[in-house]
């Protein structure tokens, strides 16, 4: 499996496009804020041809780029029908501090776009991608299982960072949903599962598991809302 990522944005969204190989056909992760350039790029290096559009969830910072693509290859957008409608209206579902830099901003939809249901397993570019919906830092975040080949992998947007976990005090978040995300689709993973986040390094489920002070508040079921990460 083919994986290239950057961060993009002055939010360091990881864009993902992924493929089963060089000169193939490939699916694109999260195009966040100025993702277009550096994502043409990357294409360009390895010959991928993107045939879908996938999104964790509807924030700004992961979805900014996605018509523009969307249009220019023609092809559709996946998203969780829980957070229709936060593309083309950011500025309502996202925290006081950053609202007023946005207020107003108008995005359309693409053109197309389809939904992601738990559980639905998706067959694109010869990429399987698992969905399995995992509230908390939105209504309608959802995460990505995916082989790897050597290991399983989780693409898990907003929902689990390395240290850390997304954030919940903005419109649609929740805590108690979080911890519900985390103990039913976070925690049963595998502890070698590579876990690829919406926002800084790489990690792994057995690392989370072993450090991640809101796995632990959720095995246990207790805990307190964290500031969290993301927009």
């Amino acid at each position: 499996m083919l994986i290239r990522s950057f961060p993009a944005g002055p939010f360091g969204t990881n864009c993902y496009a992924v493929a089963p190989g060089r000169g193939q056909e490939c699916v694109v992760i999260d195009p966040g804020m100025d993702a277009v350039e550096p994502l043409a790029q990357i294409l360009a290096e390895d010959g991928l041809k993107p045939v879908a559009v996938v999104l964790t969830h509807g924030h700004l910072d992961h979805t900014y780029s996605v018509l523009p693509l969307c249009d220019g290859y023609d092809i559709p957008a996946y998203l969780h029908p829980d957070d229709l409608g936060m593309i083309a209206d950011p500025a309502r579902w996202h925290s006081p501090q950053n609202a007023p830099l946005i207020a107003g901003l108008r995005l359309p939809d693409p053109s197309e776009v389809r939904s992601l249901d738990d559980g639905a397993v998706l067959s694109l570019a010869g990429v399987e991608l698992t969905v399995r919906h995992a509230p908390g830092h939105t209504r309608g975040s959802v995460v990505f299982s995916v082989d790897l080949g050597e290991a399983p992998g989780l693409l898990a947007g907003d929902v689990l960072f390395a240290g850390s976990i997304g954030r919940v005090d903005m419109p649609g978040g929740s805590w108690e949903a979080m911890l519900r995300s985390l103990r039913d689709v976070i925690l049963p993973l595998d502890d070698e599962t590579l876990v690829l986040p919406g926002h800084g390094p790489a990690t792994t489920i057995g690392r989370e598991r072993a450090t991640n002070p809101y796995l632990a508040e959720a095995a246990a079921g207790s805990g307190a809302p964290p500031a969290g990460r993301g927009l």
